[in-house]
């Protein structure tokens, strides 16, 4: 070896898995914007419209531009868990589905995001 090999290291891979998990956290933020704004085409009941014109504006904020940092992610990801906790159901089977599809989106992209503890340490007083 001459030293001019090129050596990625360990880093260059976990790099890679990083930017691959934001790229899937983005699409997973896209498809619940998109199944989210495909329910405002369709005949819901008022209250159910309501609660979902709220949460897609919410995840349309996410799935403009890159996305912020994790933890601004996962809070605005909780507010639109919160809001479609609300809607029981909309009167509408296309729209049910639109919004059972959107529901799993956001399973996915909680369960990627984690917890946000971390394991850190780091605030505990040792």
């Amino acid at each position: 070896m001459t030293g001019s090999d090129p050596d990625p290291g360990p880093d260059a891979s976990s790099d890679a898995d990083a930017e691959s998990d934001r790229d899937d956290l983005d699409r997973l933020v896209t498809t619940l914007h998109d199944r989210l704004a495909a329910t405002a085409t369709r005949p819901v009941r008022e209250d159910a419209s309501r609660w979902l014109g709220e949460a897609e504006a919410v995840a349309g904020d996410l799935a403009v531009g890159p996305l912020p940092d994790d933890e601004v992610v996962r809070t605005r990801l909780g507010h639109v868990e919160h809001l479609l906790s609300n809607v029981d159901g909309t009167e509408d089977e296309a729209a049910d589905e639109h919004v059972a599809s959107a529901r799993a989106a956001l399973a996915d992209a909680l369960a990627m995001l984690g917890d946000g503890d971390g394991g850190s340490d780091g605030d505990r007083a040792g």
